[in-house]
């Protein structure tokens, strides 16, 4: 097997480009992703990969099984060549070239009579989205809802703050209107997490369908959710803060509702 070992080789020229361009991963439909456990979730998701890069010399240990199906698409790399290409340490030596793959609402599927959704619209730090994503996937929540999304689903600092549970959590991206009308068609009750006209959140039923709904820490939730939703929600603050980082806040209205429903 070749070792790419120049850091201008066009093969990793390709992965530094994907990984700085939302644009370039749109239009080319391929995405970074980076780290041994990353990239098994990728491959138990089910993702197709174009390519596996694998650096012998930063590697620690063997592969794990799963990986043995990407061997006819593996390349070695040198140290230096592997170097250029990531975006962080400890990945012990692998990255993967993958194909996106995305879901519509149409697609998602629910195991139980009363679902866990999260709603997130308009948030833009990516490792925002991919710890809400990792808090989605801890509560056993059935699906995450995108709306008018600021960064695309597949920026490698969305992957990485995610731990890789941006694979195995059903994730749709879609405009507010098409999540509102989806929800209330499907009898799910619409939370919205607001501070104006708000009960606190452990004064809901969320023991039955529920749809917990979050808006950007700089703006909040629009008119439309607000209107939209079946109760205004709130978090007690105590301190001088009037609101806790959107992941944060998340995390404490899933698990109030795993509380529920245990």
């Amino acid at each position: 097997m070749d070792t790419i070992r120049s850091a201008s080789n066009p093969k990793i020229k390709e992965v530094l480009a994907l990984g700085e361009k939302s644009k370039l991963r749109r239009d080319s439909g391929l995405f970074v992703v980076e780290g041994v456990r990353e990239v098994s979730r990728c491959i138990s998701a089910g993702f197709r990969f174009k390519t596996l890069f694998v650096c012998p010399e930063l590697l620690q240990g063997a592969l794990p099984r799963e990986f043995g199906g990407l061997e006819s698409i593996r390349i070695d790399t040198g140290r230096e060549a592997y170097a250029k290409m990531a975006r962080r340490d400890g990945t012990e030596g692998v990255l993967g070239v993958v194909y996106e793959r995305r879901m519509s609402l149409n697609d998602l599927k629910f195991s139980k009579p009363a679902p866990l959704v999260v709603v997130l619209e308009s948030v833009e730090k990516p490792g925002n989205l991919g710890a809400v994503l990792r808090s989605a996937d801890a509560a056993g929540a059935d699906a995450v809802l995108i709306c008018d999304p600021l960064t695309d689903l597949f920026n490698p600092n969305l992957i990485r703050a995610s731990l890789g549970t941006v694979f195995s959590v059903q994730t749709v991206v879609c405009t507010s209107e098409e999540a509102i009308r989806f929800l209330k068609d499907n009898g799910i009750q619409i939370l919205t997490a607001q501070l104006q006209d708000s009960e606190v959140y452990y004064d809901r039923d969320m023991s039955k369908g529920t749809a917990l709904v979050m808006g950007a820490e700089s703006t909040g939730l629009s008119d439309l959710w607000r209107k939209a939703a079946d109760a205004h929600i709130r978090i007690p603050m105590l301190g001088i803060a009037d609101s806790l980082n959107v992941s944060v806040s998340t995390a404490v209205l899933l698990f109030e509702a795993v509380r529920q429903r245990r």
